[in-house]
């Protein structure tokens, strides 16, 4: 039996409903990129082991989530003045619905590598949540696309466009909102979009409002059998408690616009710092108030990603820096096992599935590396117009979605 029909997922935000069949939020089932599908494709090209391609109007850069033969994802037409939910055909990778979900009559300004529909939906039975930032959150009905609620009251100025994605524990969708103006992480009610709680981010920040931003994605854990949301912002990452949002403990570094999702392994949670100068860092979860004298085990400095997430296997970690040199270290030292270069520039995460690692560029190249103290590529592929958006993983199919496209990709 597969190992996440065994888990109980509610720990990490999703239903026990989910099994490996479902890819229900960025970075799947555990958020940490891990898939226990076994007979995925080790190469594939244009005209090779994709079974479909479609292309979607618009620009999103979200990953695709499924659920059953549903896939659902977010772009934005007319820059960014139509924010749109997409209702994709898992079989045939015909488009079902694609509704306006919010009409912009002006969209703030966004960075050019980044668009108006990064944040990933996150889905469970019966129903999707789609968020855009400060231009709203939504939930819709996956039976028929109709739109349940609406909540447009979670404002904060981004500077280059909306990147945190929600994620849903129980009755709760969970948004960190890190702007330049507000920083604070909210719980809303999944059945209504209405407050349940709304912690402010402690600690003091005494720089200029460009580098109080972030863009991370919260990611639940297990310590010591409690329940913690960690949540990496501009100058600190939190632990929280989920019932109530009270802060558990905070540690402090020195960075900015942090993007890569939270990796927890070993007993240890690994949190890349943001700009300027990243660091990663090793932090045990299990102290009170702020722990950045006594639970910060060790700090890396050398080619550590603004975007792209980590990834623990096996003992080690593995990450890619943007412009696409590869890293090995040991979680629990963090020393440095190899480090080598990959084919150009990342944004997308890199997934584990089927004994593979695998990185995807923004050149739509894919790299597929056997883990392991030795760096060992095994496949190099090429897809279209490239990948901002991380992976998605189903059944024995990688489902990429391009700059352009979504593909289907299979024996």
């Amino acid at each position: 039996m597969k190992i996440f029909s065994l888990l109980l997922i509610v720990g990490v935000g999703v239903s026990p409903l989910f099994a490996g069949e479902d890819w229900p939020q960025f970075r799947g089932p555990d958020g940490q990129g891990r898939s226990d599908s076994e007979n995925v494709p080790v190469r594939w090209s244009e005209t090779e082991n994709v079974k479909w391609k479609t292309t979607i109007p618009g620009q999103g850069w979200s990953s695709p989530v499924l659920l059953g033969k549903q896939i659902w994802l977010t772009t934005a037409l007319e820059n960014g003045k139509s924010l749109r939910a997409v209702w994709v055909d898992r079989e045939t990778g015909k488009i079902l619905q694609n509704v306006e979900v919010f009409a912009m009559e002006a969209p703030d300004f966004k960075h050019e590598l980044n668009s108006y529909a990064s944040p990933t939906p996150v889905i469970e039975p019966g129903r999707v949540f789609v968020h855009f930032g400060t231009y709203g959150t939504a939930c819709l009905s996956t039976g028929d696309g109709k739109i349940l609620w609406k909540n447009q009251e979670l404002k904060l100025q981004h500077e280059n466009g909306p990147g945190s994605s929600p994620i849903l524990l129980r009755d709760k969708l969970i948004i960190p909102c890190d702007g330049m103006d507000v920083r604070y992480l909210i719980a809303l009610n999944k059945l209504t979009g209405k407050t349940i709680w709304k912690t402010e981010r402690s600690g003091v920040i005494n720089k200029a409002p460009p580098f109080r931003k972030a863009y991370s994605t919260p990611l639940v854990i297990h310590v010591n059998g409690r329940e913690q949301i960690v949540s990496a912002a501009a100058d600190y990452v939190f632990g929280y408690e989920p019932d109530s949002g009270k802060e558990i403990w905070r540690a402090h570094y020195e960075g900015y616009s942090n993007v890569p999702r939270p990796v927890y392994g070993g007993g240890l949670l690994f949190i890349c710092t943001g700009f300027d100068k990243p660091q990663l860092w090793a932090i045990r979860p299990d102290g009170t108030g702020d722990v950045t004298s006594s639970h910060v085990v060790w700090k890396y400095l050398k080619q550590v990603p603004l975007k792209p997430s980590p990834l623990f296997v096996d003992g080690r970690l593995y990450f890619v820096s943007d412009n696409g040199i590869a890293t090995c270290l040991e979680g629990q030292s963090g020393k440095e096992i190899w480090q080598e270069r990959l084919s150009g520039e990342h944004s997308a995460s890199p997934v584990y599935v089927g004994g593979k690692i695998y990185f995807f560029s923004q050149e739509g190249t894919s790299v597929v590396l056997e883990p392991g103290p030795i760096f060992k590529p095994i496949a190099t592929n090429q897809l279209g117009t490239g990948f901002m958006a991380s992976p998605a993983i189903s059944g024995n199919a990688f489902y990429l979605r391009s700059k352009t496209h979504l593909y289907r990709t299979e024996k």
